[in-house]
């Protein structure tokens, strides 16, 4: 077990062993696949490379999914990276979203102990053993309390605080040269670890759990667990049961495209209702966390990761809309001041503004002739996305304020894309702003 070993001093060098090992054997594997192609030609290329491209992927699965922590969440985030990775490698990665191997049934059985001080069978009325969920931090378990209710129960894999901390010095030492360069700069290494540290306390979450609740009940499609505190812990989270699919699932049923926009249009105004009206947001998006009904209905799990911003958003969103820079030279340093604060100068800060362009024209069309309903099936959305981050990390860009409302973006933008989703994003906001009518 990676995990219990990494509880201890000498826990880096197992976890940095097998992270080495793995891009060791990944590197080997390439290094075949170009030798079939110098030797085989052009003639099924194609297949080498598809059943290369899955191997690979197959492999990294495997392993991202036994290390689980930080490792584990960036390959969550790949998977999401559609247009940057070929489609049989997402196609695997995608199970580490919610299908990772899970612990063993004593070791689940100890870990619930541990936090509660009984044995499951003695805390519910049913309790199955297999979990029906596991990912980076945790696996989740179905069960029947003694009242009859169907719940969640999500149990911590041991010492995972401890896997984190490792990891982030063995991050912190490969990754010295981009800090001392200033595109990976430390506080925003610091905000990530922090970020996944919040994710370990459960009863930080029930708390993040009851805010969302309470502030996005008058949303009437959503649904999101309540707690039942008498059987949760520091490590032991007990939840309502929420009725869904994962999204894949979801797809296979070929939902209508009515309903499909019709999902993609309460995304969206879930996500900048919690932008704009709650100023913070749940901040890991990814497909895992969703459950979809027939009727459009969305399920939001999992408020370990949620993101208080301390920024005027709104005023950053209304100023992409407004495309604010073009009014002068003063309204262009307002908006990046908006962004970055004082720190960063304006000569450098202004690179973004072209980017911030490409943006708003896709996202949010305006004038006579533009059609202001975003087709989130178009790939070309997706080498726009992937141009701008790649541009806003080479000119060192990336504020840390801004590292989870990204990885948000990045997961609402998956989830559109798979959806195929046609959103009025500009209604969206105006509606949830209170600036205009949805019909506009």
């Amino acid at each position: 077990m990676g995990l219990v070993k990494a509880n201890s001093q000498s826990g880096v060098l197992p976890r940095g062993y097998r992270l080495g090992k793995l891009g060791m054997s990944l590197a080997g594997s390439y290094l075949g696949y170009q030798v079939q192609n110098i030797l085989l030609g052009e003639t099924g290329k194609l297949e080498r490379t598809a059943r290369f491209n899955q191997k690979a992927s197959r492999q990294l699965r495997e392993e991202l999914g036994a290390l689980k922590g930080p490792a584990m969440k960036m390959g969550q985030m790949v998977s999401m990276c559609n247009g940057a990775v070929r489609p049989e490698s997402l196609e695997e990665l995608a199970n580490l979203q919610m299908r990772a191997p899970g612990m063993h049934t004593s070791l689940a059985r100890a870990q619930f102990k541990s936090a509660l001080g009984k044995y499951p069978e003695e805390l519910f009325r049913e309790f199955d053993l297999e979990p029906f969920a596991a990912a980076s931090l945790g696996q989740v378990h179905r069960a029947v309390t003694f009242n009859g209710d169907k719940v969640a129960v999500k149990i911590q894999y041991p010492a995972i605080r401890s896997a984190i901390e490792n990891d982030f010095k063995l991050l912190r030492s490969v990754t010295l040269p981009g800090q001392l360069t200033g595109h990976l700069p430390a506080n925003l290494l610091a905000e990530i670890q922090r970020g996944l540290l919040e994710e370990t306390d459960y009863l930080h979450e029930a708390q993040n759990l009851e805010f969302f609740r309470k502030e996005l009940a008058e949303l009437a499609f959503l649904s999101i667990p309540r707690v039942y505190h008498e059987l949760s812990g520091d490590r032991v989270l007990t939840m309502s049961f929420i009725e869904g699919l994962p999204l894949r699932d979801f797809l296979k049923g070929k939902p209508s495209p009515a309903i499909r926009d019709l999902i993609g249009d309460r995304l969206a105004e879930m996500y900048y209702t919690q932008l704009h009206r709650l100023k913070a947001l749940h901040a890991d998006q990814h497909p895992g966390n969703f459950l979809f009904q027939s009727d459009g209905g969305i399920g939001l799990l999992d408020f370990g990761c949620v993101k208080r911003l301390r920024i005027n958003i709104t005023k950053i969103i209304d100023g992409i809309v407004h495309r604010s820079w073009r009014q002068g030279e003063a309204e262009a340093r307002q908006f990046l001041n908006l962004l970055y604060g004082p720190q960063v100068p304006y000569r450098r800060a202004r690179k973004l503004l072209p980017l911030a362009e490409n943006n708003a024209n896709f996202m949010f069309p305006r004038g006579p002739s533009a059609n202001p309903v975003v087709n989130f099936a178009n790939p070309e959305l997706l080498r726009l996305a992937a141009t701008n981050s790649g541009r806003i990390l080479r000119d060192r860009l990336m504020p840390a304020e801004f590292v989870f409302v990204s990885r948000a973006e990045m997961g609402l933008g998956h989830l559109l894309h798979e959806l195929g989703a046609r959103v009025n994003i500009l209604a969206v906001w105006r509606s949830v702003t209170g600036a205009g009518d949805r019909s506009e």
